[in-house]
């Protein structure tokens, strides 16, 4: 990696920064301040810009739809500003986007980067889309994740989110496994790849599938019980994306992510050893 520096010290931004090897950046330069972060953008000199920044919301989206105003000052001025300031610059952007801008399976092919969003059910999701419409018409890169599963506790991995859950669905989706994003993300931008990828794993997988290979795996004694999406919607505020994401892009590219049950296999070992 040539000079990066990454955005936002949050779950994902904190893993990229490490792996990469790049300066990590919160509130120090703070891209809704515009002042500052032109000051710091023109001091620092970076040749890529990685927008980690993001409201998902404590201890779920749900959260989002009681503070609407700081999920957009997050999801959508925050991108727009470092986008804009870094476009002007020459500086190679990088934005993490969501996949939760769809619903379904688009008739058993996936949602490719060119269908446009379907899902509107949630604030995050609206906010996410509403980032992606403008940034897409700059020569930025926008990587769309799902679900991100990492091979390391962390309280916004979707392993402790699940094992901490008494029900779940069962329901199969498009994930994106952490440590295989890492090199896709490394592959995109060396090449200095444009527009919008989605980075997921091949394949669909359920909570209940992940959740019966952490009993094989990693606890015996997790107990869990199936809910359906009805009882679900009565509970939360924010309707919850379901959707699979095609991942043709990346294959014609020659860049290919293992298959989800395999790279979660993975993830779950090392998970246990840590």
């Amino acid at each position: 990696m040539v000079k990066g520096i990454v955005f936002g010290k949050g779950f994902l931004g904190s893993r990229i920064a490490d792996e990469f090897g790049c300066e990590l950046i919160g509130r120090e330069a703070d891209p809704l301040n515009l002042k500052v972060l032109r000051d710091f953008l023109d001091r620092e000199k970076p040749e890529v810009v990685i927008n980690a920044i993001g409201k998902t919301g404590r201890p779920n989206i749900d959260w989002c739809e009681d503070n609407k105003e700081e999920t957009i000052l997050s999801n959508i001025v925050a991108a727009i500003n470092l986008c804009t300031e870094c476009n002007k610059r020459n500086i190679y952007f990088v934005h993490l986007s969501s996949g939760c801008i769809y619903e379904g399976d688009n008739d058993g092919k996936g949602f490719s980067e060119e269908d446009g969003p379907n899902f509107e059910g949630s604030f995050y999701s609206k906010s996410k889309i509403l980032a992606e419409k403008i940034l897409k018409e700059f020569p930025c890169l926008i990587v769309r994740l799902r679900m991100p599963i990492d091979n390391r506790p962390h309280d916004r991995n979707l392993i402790n989110k699940l094992r901490n859950y008494d029900r779940v669905i069962d329901v199969k989706n498009s994930m994106t496994c952490v440590p295989n994003m890492i090199g896709v993300l490394r592959n995109l931008i060396s090449q200095r790849r444009v527009g919008i990828y989605n980075v997921v794993n091949p394949g669909v997988i359920s909570a209940v599938e992940i959740l019966k290979m952490y009993q094989e795996i990693v606890d015996s004694g997790c107990e869990f019980e199936i809910m359906s999406l009805s009882e679900l919607d009565a509970i939360t505020k924010a309707k919850r994306s379901n959707c699979v994401l095609n991942t043709d892009k990346l294959i014609k590219e020659g860049i290919e992510m293992p298959e989800i049950h395999q790279a979660v296999r993975e993830c779950l070992i090392k998970y246990r050893e840590l």
